[in-house]
């Protein structure tokens, strides 16, 4: 029985880059040995234990057959025979497929990942790699990862993928992986890669199409010079990750931001009317599809509907401004307030020359939102107001309040 670290933790230790959790695969073992050594069984697909010590995972060497469709259409063979070369092969990208013997050392590298790991490419291993659509999202969520070290996806693993999206397997993706997928490259450095990966592979259509359509939509030069609406938000996406980093919320607000540009008729482009009302339609599509939390989508629906407003926010009377944090919700969910002001600050500065901008309308709206949020009901003096006055008189109060702020 032999035993190795293997996938990320060996990549990104070549890399230079903190690992996150350790897996090992053991090799000329059952299942039967592992137990008896204080292992515990938790694999439903596919052998897996847990050390009994340190609560890692050990996975059984093993090889994979397409059986079915989607990403799940598998059968596993765990035999006792299956070498560390035939368990590498069945993974998806050659940096993933490099083990570690941990008692000495020595890297086992049969498909030439620190090759590729030293000339930064995401190479698939074998051409299995069309078997598994889920492979896809991975490549476009490691370019999210990676591009920033100048990594790039090699060609011909670019046509497998494109290979695949032709063939309908995305389909067969579920909802709960696509918004996993989509949710760890949010919280990368270069979310713009991971639209760009899918979009070069003709797989975003299938996977995101209200993001799709927005390529090859033209803006107004004057206030985008990028004019592709696709480019745009592969910016504000990356704008979003630098203002906000780690944080998924600002980032998928900021990632459907415009869909409704996507649906403006092609007689008025440039121009994009309405486009904050009319995209609000397709953000609770693609929210109701893919299964997106309530939290992300509130927040999200919030951005659509005012970014526009918050960015001629000193244009606004006192009162639309109340109207504004109203229909955010914003005295009721504070908090909330904040990621707006960063996902409009990463629109107005997602774009070509813009990068570097200030943007005190941010500041603005969290000061006159926090104007607004310090006069509550308690504090006046209501002894004869009833029903609706009540409300009419603290909204009162708030717009003074917001006036003074300004």
């Amino acid at each position: 029985m032999k035993i190795y670290l293997v996938g990320g933790a060996v990549r990104d230790r070549l890399l230079q880059r903190p690992a996150g959790d350790r897996d090992w695969v053991v090799v000329g073992a059952t299942p039967a040995q592992m137990e008896a050594q204080g292992y515990t069984a938790v694999g439903r697909d596919f052998p897996v234990f847990l050390h009994p010590k340190t609560g890692e995972e050990y996975a059984l060497a093993r090889t994979e057959r397409k059986s079915g469709r989607g990403y799940r259409g598998f059968v596993v063979d765990a035999d006792p025979a299956v070498t560390l070369e035939e368990d590498l092969l069945r993974r998806d990208f050659t940096i993933n497929a490099i083990a570690c013997d941990e008692a000495d050392g020595t890297l086992v590298d049969p498909y030439g990942g620190v090759r590729d790991i030293q000339q930064r490419v995401l190479r698939h291993v074998g051409p299995a790699f069309v078997e598994d659509p889920l492979r896809v999202l991975r490549a476009a969520r490691f370019m999210a990862r990676f591009a920033p070290l100048g990594f790039t996806v090699a060609e011909e693993t670019m046509a497998l993928m494109r290979e695949v999206a032709a063939s309908g397997e995305l389909d067969a993706l579920v909802p709960e992986r696509v918004w996993q997928e989509l949710h760890k490259a949010l919280v990368c450095e270069r979310p713009s890669a991971f639209l760009r990966t899918l979009h070069d592979a003709h797989a975003l259509g299938p996977i995101l199409p209200e993001l799709e359509a927005l390529y090859g939509v033209p803006q107004r030069a004057e206030f985008h010079p990028e004019v592709d609406t696709g480019v745009h938000q592969e910016m504000v996406s990356d704008m979003a990750a630098k203002l906000a980093p780690g944080d998924d919320l600002v980032g998928f607000a900021a990632l459907t931001h415009d869909l409704g540009k996507g649906l403006t008729p092609p007689d008025e482009w440039p121009r994009h009317i309405m486009h904050e009302q009319r995209g609000v339609k397709p953000l609770k599509e693609l929210c109701a599809r893919l299964k997106i939390p309530s939290e992300h989508q509130q927040l999200a629906e919030a951005v659509c509907r005012e970014h526009l407003n918050v960015h001629r926010i000193d244009e606004l009377r006192d009162a639309t401004v109340l109207d504004l944090l109203g229909r955010c919700d914003a005295l009721r969910r504070p908090e909330r307030v904040a990621r707006i002001a960063l996902c409009c600050e990463a629109d107005k500065r997602g774009r070509q020359g813009f990068e570097d901008s200030d943007y005190p309308q941010g500041e603005t709206l969290r000061r006159l939102h926090q104007a607004a949020l310090s006069v509550q009901a308690r504090d006046l003096d209501m002894t004869h107001l009833k029903g609706p006055a009540v409300g009419e008189a603290l909204a009162r109060a708030r717009v003074k309040a917001i006036a003074a702020a300004r």
